[in-house]
């Protein structure tokens, strides 16, 4: 597994190039972590990611670190087996803030099932 990182003013996307696991999130926490204080909006572009565990999830929904600045995170280009496995864990824990993690073009109807 390895990242891309672009820098758009505010807003930082991170592509990820293979699978997200609990070896690779410290890779990934880390990358997040290292970003400038003036990055408010933090993209992951999940195109590359054919494949999540739970570690995806510790990554997309762990809260932002007290001693960082405060951003807003959204997930994109999502393949199959990752968005199946966010809608499960939207099912099974509605406390889960999924339709804020995806971007607004992101059909709804895919929430409603």
């Amino acid at each position: 597994m390895h990242f891309t990182l672009r820098i758009d003013g505010t807003a930082a996307h991170i592509t990820v190039h293979g699978e997200i696991d609990f070896t690779t999130l410290p890779i990934l926490r880390a990358a997040a972590a290292g970003l400038p204080p003036h990055v408010t909006e933090l993209v992951w572009d999940l195109h590359d990611a054919r494949f999540m565990d739970v570690a995806g999830l510790h990554l997309l929904f762990e809260p932002p670190s007290p001693q960082g600045p405060p951003r807003k995170t959204t997930v994109t280009n999502l393949a199959p087996q990752p968005l199946r496995l966010l809608l499960l864990a939207a099912e099974v824990n509605p406390a889960l803030e999924l339709a804020q993690l995806l971007p607004d073009t992101f059909p709804d109807t895919l929430l409603d099932d």
